[in-house]
């Protein structure tokens, strides 16, 4: 039964958000709260999923890293993200109203085609910028902190430094805004990304099969954060991984023993991890 559960979990719970946010729209909920609703109900189903049906047994969080997470989800992921959204409103796309005389974005189209089309664009930006943070150091020193978690489970899906977390609106919603994207589409691309990402990161119990070939999964991502550097340089798609597999960066050998990052000292905590990317070590 379990077995079979583990392939159920995440297509009915991505699929039923989907579907809710359509819902709320169609009922004339503003896109934001449309997309909230789905994505905080998805993540506190998945929570309690990975509590019953955990992945492994011995990645149960600590007080230290539900608070410290927790901090991270409202700080960087909530906070800082309704700041760069609010000035991306403000100033950019206000900007683009004014001085971009027509759009290069197919809005006739439907709009969950336009959802996918974004989903597709987004992925291939974010992921050469994935690539570069394991690759060159500055950028490093700030995705170290994502990596540095030695359990994975949906909380810490949140765990970004919030300059990195800048580096990503560039991405993922900057070119959007000037393209003159709906708020509709901003805010179903926001639907599909948060629940895979819970997913991706959650200790739940979760088999995939074919879809390991289209999503970026949670069998996938966790090689990606192998401990060891070598192993960990795979698998940088965030909502799909066919750039992986066009780009031969794709991995799923056997499951992962053990992830996080090779300095074991690194600090844990929500404050010292802002300073952790400045602080003088010997790789500088």
């Amino acid at each position: 039964m379990k077995v079979w559960l583990s392939y159920v979990w995440y297509p009915v719970t991505l699929v039923g958000a989907v579907l809710a946010y359509f819902h709320l729209l169609s009922i004339g909920s503003e896109p934001v709260a449309a997309a909230y609703v789905p994505v905080v109900l998805s993540g506190i189903v998945i929570v309690i999923l990975e509590w019953f049906f955990p992945a492994r047994p011995d990645w149960r969080p600590t007080k230290s890293d539900v608070i410290a997470d927790t901090a991270f989800l409202g700080m960087v992921q909530i906070a800082v993200a309704r700041l760069l959204g609010l000035i991306g409103v403000l100033y950019v796309a206000a900007w683009a109203n004014k001085h971009v005389g027509s759009t290069l974005w197919p809005g006739d189209w439907p709009l969950l085609a336009q959802i996918l089309f974004m989903v597709l664009l987004v992925d291939l930006m974010r992921y050469w910028l994935h690539r570069a943070a394991h690759k060159y150091m500055f950028l490093w020193r700030l995705h170290e902190v994502h990596h540095s978690p030695d359990i994975l489970y949906t909380l810490n899906v949140g765990r970004f430094h919030p300059f990195e977390k800048i580096l990503q609106f560039c991405l993922d919603t900057v070119p959007f805004l000037l393209l003159g994207v709906a708020p509709e589409v901003l805010a179903g691309y926001f639907v599909f990304y948060s629940v895979n990402g819970f997913f991706q990161h959650s200790n739940l119990q979760l088999r995939y099969g074919w879809l390991n070939y289209i999503v970026g999964s949670a069998e996938t991502h966790r090689w990606h954060h192998a401990r060891d550097p070598k192993a960990a340089y795979c698998n940088f798609g965030n909502t799909i991984i066919i750039y992986d597999l066009l780009f031969g960066t794709w991995k799923l050998p056997r499951p992962v023993d053990d992830i996080g990052i090779p300095d074991r000292n690194y600090p844990k905590g929500f404050w010292a991890q802002m300073i952790s990317p400045f602080r003088r070590r010997n790789d500088s």
